[in-house]
């Protein structure tokens, strides 16, 4: 059974034997099944019940509880448990564990607390994943195995004594020689030239905590390497033993990694682990946040980056709360349906709740599941019900793929050097939230694309707009590429900051905007920061008054098909242009001067030609979101209300409700969480 199968829909839940006694498994896969649940994930911080004691090997417990499940006709994603190693192995071998920067070992107690460069980690993952693997992976209950759990979360920094000698490894096969390395980094700023690679180390404290920034971005792109080459130890065990049919997948969508990688080199398919609640956390809730759990769409659109069908691991169906901190309320009624709607929206076929029964103990005693701690049937039970019914009737749209027509261009080098170099980091949380906030409030479906090195212009073509806000590091190949997108038709909206750093996030000499100065057709004379005294500055393109946010580029038009389309007011620049619109080959780009509010974003939306591109067929209000799946010729759109109050929309083209098989047309109301697909 494939969970992502382009058939139908799927249901599962997270489920820990461990924690229960045995007499209640056979009770809880059987309500599990009657409320529409088919697949279970089980055991990924679970080492102990299989290894208690180093090379002692049981696999009784998991056998007993598969054995349950395969009687019951439930399916079983077994993980791999090297997310939690156990007590005896960190005491006999503390060299396993991570460290802060200044070298302090995180110790036994919590989870994640390994890294993934150590000898010895890395020898006793590759027993524990044989061992469960050789053994379990021929199971007729189990379908799929999860490696780890959450890959680089809570922490994507890793400084132990194993990463420095697994950093030097990796600065060698990239360089070369020291020399090679003291001129990618600039060591001969503030003397901090190397005579061999047993002088680097990974980041250390140093004095107001700055280290050399192209050090940093190239131990950003180690702990990514590390991460994926982690993944793919365990990967090609798993692959030995597998059945035909079954797939290999994890969960999780983290900082400091390459996502796309880990999943062309270990994965069928990758699951995000999906919690909106998050946006109702009372320690940092935010009332003045448009968005709140609407902004998990930004995160599913990230996913789909990835693939674009997917599968949701762990979909908020409870309160979220550590006892340490956290603390976040029970979802309303319908919230549940909605953000499990809002995860299907955006391509999951498969949608798995954390967790079935609420823990009693441990760190996670808040972090409620579908059941509370009685276990009782509840009103949350009963939702979960009602989604498997609606399941089985959009089973039709699976395998349809989310329509977006306005892309937006992001790589790992600038995603990365933007968490080191807070000029960057100015601009381009600034442009991602703003860009991102227009087409939600506008109904423009968008899409992200990332950028690497098997992306072509052909793959870029289906986009009628591309942004790319803030490309600040650029190489070459990604130029190229976009030059031929631009040359066949495509339109490319660039930011400020673009093309002013190479790929090792030096700072080019070259008259900027750099690589992009052919085909953008500017010249950036000069540049500024906006002053705090100075927050008023708009660019103003015919008569419209773009704020001209964060940083200023005062550009100038270059070559005779660059044309000003509007120029900066309030500043001592007035009158420069700050808009440029270059015609390159069959196609556009604009070059804007600063960074995107959501305002500003909206106008480029608008003014380019896609902005609400359903707006013939549905009229919606800002509350809620529009999503789009299609198949061959048919449209799937959603409309989801996060508004706790009903929403009107009005349909202008008979539609089918796919939940009743209604033809609808003319007002149609949403009740608070409601969603509706329209057909």
């Amino acid at each position: 059974m494939e969970i992502v199968n382009g058939e139908r829909l799927v249901l599962g839940t997270c489920y820990y034997p461990e924690h229960w006694d045995e007499s209640l498994w056979r009770d809880d896969l059987k309500r599990m099944l009657e409320n529409g649940i088919e697949v279970i994930r089980i055991a990924e911080f679970a080492w102990s019940k299989i290894e208690r004691y180093e090379g002692v090997f049981n696999y009784d417990f998991f056998d007993r509880f598969l054995d349950v499940a395969a009687d019951m006709g439930m399916k079983v994603i077994f993980c791999t448990p090297t997310a939690t190693p156990p007590a005896w192995l960190t005491e006999k071998y503390p060299e396993v564990l991570n460290a802060n920067m200044d070298g302090v070992l995180y110790r036994h107690g919590g989870r994640r607390h390994y890294n993934y460069n150590s000898p010895k980690y890395q020898e006793l993952t590759r027993i524990i994943v044989e061992k469960s693997a050789s053994h379990y992976a021929k199971h007729p209950a189990i379908i799929g195995w999860q490696i780890d759990n959450e890959i680089n979360c809570e922490k994507n920094e890793f400084y132990s004594e194993s990463d420095t000698i697994a950093f030097r490894k990796f600065l060698m096969e990239k360089y070369g020689s020291i020399d090679a390395l003291n001129e990618a980094w600039g060591t001969n700023f503030w003397n901090q030239t190397y005579n061999s690679f047993e002088e680097v180390y990974v980041p250390r404290t140093t004095l107001s905590n700055n280290t050399n920034p192209h050090e940093v971005l190239d131990y950003t792109r180690f702990v990514s390497d590390s991460a994926c080459k982690f993944a793919k130890l365990q990967s090609d065990i798993i692959r030995k033993y597998i059945k035909p049919g079954d797939f290999i997948t994890t969960n999780g969508l983290f900082g400091n990694l390459d996502n796309q990688r880990m999943t062309n080199e270990s994965l069928d398919f990758i699951t995000y682990d999906s919690y909106p609640n998050f946006a109702y956390c009372l320690d940092a809730y935010n009332k003045d946040n448009f968005l709140k759990d609407r902004m998990w769409s930004r995160n599913l659109s990230e996913v789909r980056a990835v693939s674009k069908n997917f599968g949701i691991m762990e979909q908020q169906s409870g309160a979220n709360g550590w006892n340490t901190g956290m603390a976040a309320p029970t979802p309303k009624p319908g919230q549940m349906t909605l953000w499990t709607m809002q995860s299907v929206a955006h391509g999951a076929d498969y949608v798995s709740y954390f967790r079935w029964r609420t823990c009693t103990y441990g760190t996670e005693i808040y972090w409620h599941g579908i059941l509370d701690y009685s276990g009782r049937d509840n009103r949350r039970l009963a939702e979960v019900k009602s989604v498997h019914e609606k399941f089985q009737k959009l089973s039709e749209l699976a395998g349809s793929k989310y329509e977006a027509k306005v892309g937006f261009l992001k790589d790992y080098d600038n995603t990365w050097d933007s968490q080191l170099d807070v000029w960057h980091e100015k601009v381009e949380w600034k442009s991602q939230l703003g860009i991102f906030e227009a087409a939600q409030r506008t109904h423009t479906p968008m899409d992200y694309i990332y950028l690497r090195d098997d992306v072509t212009a052909e793959d870029l073509k289906p986009y009628s707009v591309l942004f790319y806000p803030h490309p600040v590091l650029i190489s070459e190949e990604r130029k190229v590429v976009l030059e031929e997108y631009v040359k066949n038709g495509g339109c490319l909206v660039l930011g400020c900051r673009s093309g002013y750093k190479d790929m090792y996030g030096r700072c080019v000499m070259d008259k900027l905007p750099g690589k992009f100065a052919e085909m953008s057709g500017v010249d950036i004379p000069e540049y500024t920061l906006v002053s705090p005294d100075n927050k008023d500055i708009v660019i103003d393109w015919d008569g419209t008054k773009l704020e001209a946010a964060v940083f200023n580029d005062q550009l100038a038009a270059v070559g005779e098909h660059a044309e000003v389309l509007g120029r900066y007011e309030n500043c001592y620049y007035a009158g420069e242009p700050g808009l440029i619109k270059n015609t390159y080959g069959e196609g556009t780009v604009y070059y804007f001067g600063a960074a995107f509010s959501e305002e500003t974003a909206e106008v480029f939306l608008e003014k380019l030609g896609v902005k609400d591109p359903y707006k013939a067929k549905l009229e919606i209000p800002e509350t809620c979101e529009l999503a789009v799946r299609k198949k061959d010729d048919t449209e799937y759109c959603f409309v989801l209300n996060y508004k706790d109050a009903e929403a009107e929309i009005q349909v202008k083209e008979e539609m089918t409700d796919l939940y009743t098989g209604e033809k609808v047309s003319g007002t149609v109301v949403l009740k608070p969480f409601e969603v509706r697909v329209l057909k």
